[in-house]
Parts: C-alpha cells; sequence; structure tokens
C-alpha cells in the first residue's frame, strides 16, 4: 500500500494483482468479459478483497468533463410529450454544463441503426423511458450511470427510477366516472408492453372493483388514432350493454375513441363519456374538448435530470412520485338513461 495512505487504491490492488489498472477498473466495474480473461479477474477480485479495498463510487461515477453529456432514450417521437420531457431535462444539465442528446427508437422498427458503438461513447449518463427499454440494450446504455423513467421501482435496470404518480391520476378518472353514475366501463388499453400501461389497468380495475354494481371490459390498440378507432369499433359493436364510459390510455387513444363513437351515431358525452391521459394541446383542440389528466412532462424531465446528476455524484435522487390531476372538460357527463 502507498505510504502514508489510509486506504487502499485501485494501484495497489494492480501492484498486488500483477496487472494494470485498467484491468482493475474493467474487473470491479464488471465490465471485463471479452477483455480480460477469467483466472486475471479472480486474482483481482482477490486482491482486492485481501487488501480491503472499496472502489469509490463517487469518483468512479462522476466522470465530469469526459463528455459532459447525458444520453435520453425514449420511444418514437410520436406526441410532445417526450418533447418537453426532453425540454425540462436539458433545463437541468444545462444549469450544470451538460447538454442532452436525444435518442428515439422508432416504434416496431427497433432502436435507430448504430449511430454509435455503444452509450459510452458519447455520453456519462443514460435517462431512459421503459418504453424504450429494447434500444437501452442495443446501445449499452444500462452500463452507465442510468435512471429510469415510468419503469417499475422493483425491477428497474436503473440506479435510480422517476415515475409520475399515474395510479392515482387513473384513481381520480374513475373517481370522477363513478360520482358522474357510470357502472358500464371500456378500458381502451394501450397495446404496449410496458410498465407504465400496466399499472393504468392495474389501477382502473382495483378502483372499480371497490364499487358493486360495475363492469368493466378492455379492448387494446396501438397508440394511433387508426388504431384507436378500430378496435373501439370493434369494442361498440360486441353483445350486451353498451359501455357509457370509456377510459382511455392515452389522449391520441381518446380521438381515436371519438371517431368510433360518431361512426356508431353516438355522441360524446351524451350517449359515451370519454376521458384520456397526458393532457396533450390535442386534447383542446377536439369538440367537445376532452377531459384528461394533465402529467406535468416538464417536470418529469427535470427530476429525470435532476436524479441522474446525483447518482453521478453519489447522492441519493429525490424521492416520491410526481403528483398528477384530472382535469375536467366536456367529454364526461351523466351516463343516459337506459
Amino acid at each position: 500500500m502507498a505510504r502514508g495512505s489510509t486506504r487502499p487504491t485501485s494501484r495497489d490492488v494492480a501492484q498486488a494483482a500483477g496487472v494494470s489498472q485498467a484491468a482493475v477498473s474493467l474487473v470491479l466495474g464488471d465490465k471485463w468479459r471479452g477483455r480480460v480473461s477469467e483466472p486475471t479477474a479472480q486474482r483481482v477480485r482477490d486482491a482486492a478483497r485481501r487488501l480491503g479495498y472499496r472502489p469509490n463510487l463517487a469518483a468512479r461515477n462522476l466522470r465530469l468533463g469526459r463528455t459532459r453529456t447525458v444520453l435520453l432514450v425514449v420511444p418514437a417521437l410520436t406526441t410532445e410529450f417526450f418533447a418537453e420531457v426532453y425540454t425540462g431535462a436539458a433545463r437541468v444539465a444545462a444549469q450544470h454544463g451538460f447538454g442532452v442528446v436525444l435518442y428515439p427508437s422508432p416504434e416496431g422498427v427497433g432502436p435507430a441503426r448504430d449511430p454509435f458503438a455503444s452509450a459510452q461513447a458519447v455520453a456519462d449518463g443514460v435517462i431512459a423511458s421503459s418504453m424504450a427499454a429494447d434500444a437501452l440494450t442495443a446501445i449499452r446504455g444500462d452500463q452507465l450511470p442510468l435512471v429510469m423513467l415510468d419503469s417499475d421501482p422493483e425491477g428497474s435496470l436503473g440506479a435510480a427510477t422517476v415515475n409520475l404518480d399515474i395510479t392515482d391520476g387513473i384513481r381520480q378518472v374513475a373517481e370522477h366516472l363513478l360520482a358522474l353514475g357510470h357502472r358500464r366501463f371500456l378500458h381502451l388499453a394501450a397495446d404496449v408492453p410496458s410498465w407504465t400501461f400496466e399499472i393504468r389497468a392495474r389501477a382502473l380495475a382495483a378502483r372499480l372493483a371497490d364499487t358493486p354494481g360495475t363492469t368493466l371490459r378492455t379492448a387494446r390498440a396501438p397508440i394511433s388514432v387508426d388504431g384507436a378507432l378500430a378496435a373501439t369499433e370493434t369494442a361498440l359493436a360486441a353483445p350486451g350493454p353498451r359501455p357509457t364510459a370509456l377510459v382511455c390510455d392515452d389522449d391520441k387513444l381518446a380521438v381515436g375513441a371519438y371517431k368510433a363513437a360518431r361512426r356508431a351515431g353516438l355522441r360524446v358525452p351524451d350517449d359515451l363519456s370519454v376521458t384520456g391521459l397526458d393532457d396533450l394541446g390535442l386534447a383542446t383542440a377536439i369538440d367537445p374538448e376532452l377531459t384528461t389528466v394533465r402529467l406535468d412532462a416538464e417536470l418529469f424531465g427535470e427530476r429525470g435530470m435532476r436524479a441522474l446528476l446525483a447518482v453521478m455524484e453519489g447522492r441519493t435522487p429525490e424521492e416520491g412520485d410526481i403528483p398528477v390531476h384530472l382535469v375536467v372538460r366536456g367529454s364526461t357527463a351523466p351516463p343516459p338513461h337506459d
């Protein structure tokens, strides 16, 4: 050990194992496979254990000044939601001398084609939506300091997760519709394998189960107006009592539902109440204006960036989900009399 040192360093481990400091970094950072032999890796681990070496995580992760760039990995930019997430993240990043590079993963196509071999080549850290997890894996972004958005805290790839309180948003929607007198519900669910959409379904089913006499059917659709139109038309034409309230996972799905209702000769909200989620610009562009849950996308991006800075600096990120709230407009009303 170096004279006067109070704790062993990676240089001490390298000398004890007879390898370079770079090899120590690879092994202790668990990035050695294919670059360092297994016997050498074991020798490094044994030396570290013998010396009582513990890596300084803050120093290792605080790679400031290397690229001063953060990668924001998102699904296809089909709405303004992720553009606003970017705006919020970039605002906080700029205050700390960082830039943010946007990396979209086009839906149904997979990650953009090899813009670089690895996120590590261009970034100090990554913020990623759970909807773009495939792209994250493809660019090896999970090997950097990582914060996940809209992701299950129990099974997240990231060192931290930042979530909007979607469960509470759906609860607010359900309670609003129940208070109006609705008991027959149709859930127009986004056909996307993502935790953020799974919790919408769970929250809606759980809240309606608490009210006797309610029924809940589900129709799945891709997040597109045409997809929502087709799924809603099929659901409304199904046998049995017609639903009086349609809960949509996304404002874009609600637009398709409006079109389906009109094609079926139904009026919104007189015959069918419709709700969305996001409060995108189109929520007030349709008639009647859409009752929906407002998500603060810019704050979402800001919190994501602050959490990543905390991870890179070895601090504990801010905890707690970001509050959301229901905006009641003209698309909801009491159900028609049977």
